[in-house]
């Protein structure tokens, strides 16, 4: 943050030096015309060339509100980015000035220059040695002012293509910024992603090893089931086979006492009755059995 605050105040002092430069320069072309260099009534700086240099200053100022408008927002507090942004329209409004005023000191140039041209017109009709001399010396200064102004263009061009590539590294730089924010935004959702994804996989685990408990459960279970079913129907089948072997013995019984003749004291099992009569029959009790269902 400090390093912000510091960027800012070196482009707020690169502004008011461009800003006093412009306006010189601008004043310049406003005087252009009204001043001689010595007798020949040449300028000694060109109009062309004061109006590269008025351009180059407006170029830089304008640069610089860009950066302040890139810094604004970086600034640690509330304060100093309302106090950055109200000074960044002041700005624009002397920007919108400085242009306005380059155009009003060119048509005074061209207005001073169109009078100057007069005067001289009328000094070279008049005759005489001064207009010799002024003669010579426009004719030896033409050639010097126009390679000048050639070198002078040329160095302007040069300058605002350097002016062009600031302002290219600086979008560069703001894209990286921006990218770097990107990626950091996403640095902390991959770490959020990554929490939720281990108490996931814990989660999971939990659930496994509670799924195989279960399985352990079901499986006892059933075993037991089946044993109790094994069990029951065993004890069964060993209660249907003491009954028939009941039944056996009992039939061996009365076949005995029929071959002794006993038979006749004891009623025969298929005789009728009536149905308040309970027939009397000496079965002798082999085994108490149970049912166990």
């Amino acid at each position: 943050m400090d390093e912000v605050v510091v960027e800012v105040e070196k482009t707020k002092r690169e502004w008011e030096e461009a800003y006093e430069k412009t306006i010189e320069h601008i004043m310049a072309i406003q005087e252009y015309g009204k001043s001689r260099r010595g007798d020949g009534g040449e300028e000694k700086i060109s109009l062309q060339r004061l109006n590269g240099l008025a351009q180059d200053g407006l170029s830089l100022l304008n640069s610089l509100q860009f950066n302040l408008d890139l810094l604004a927002p970086q600034l640690p507090s509330d304060d100093q980015v309302q106090s950055t942004q109200s000074l960044l329209e002041t700005w624009k409004n002397q920007y919108h000035s400085l242009r306005v005023n380059l155009r009003s000191a060119n048509l005074q140039a061209k207005d001073n220059m169109r009078k100057a041209a007069q005067e001289e017109r009328e000094l070279l009709l008049g005759g005489g040695t001064e207009s010799t001399v002024l003669r010579r010396k426009r004719q030896a200064n033409a050639g010097v002012t126009s390679d000048a102004e050639s070198i002078t263009e040329s160095l302007r061009r040069s300058r605002q293509l350097m002016v062009q590539e600031v302002e290219r590294s600086t979008n560069t730089l703001v894209a990286f910024d921006e990218s770097t924010g990107v990626l950091k935004k996403a640095e902390s959702e991959y770490k959020g992603h990554r929490s939720l994804l281990s108490r996931t996989r814990n989660l999971l685990s939990t659930m496994q090893r509670q799924d195989v408990i279960d399985r352990i459960i079901l499986i006892v279970g059933f075993s037991l089931f089946v044993f109790a079913v094994v069990y029951v129907v065993s004890k069964r089948i060993g209660i249907l086979k003491l009954q028939r072997m009941a039944t056996a013995a009992i039939k061996a019984q009365l076949a005995g006492k029929k071959a002794n003749g006993v038979g006749d004291d004891v009623m025969p099992l298929g005789q009728q009755f009536d149905g308040d009569t309970v027939p009397t029959v000496n079965i002798p009790l082999l085994q108490r059995m149970h049912d166990e269902l």
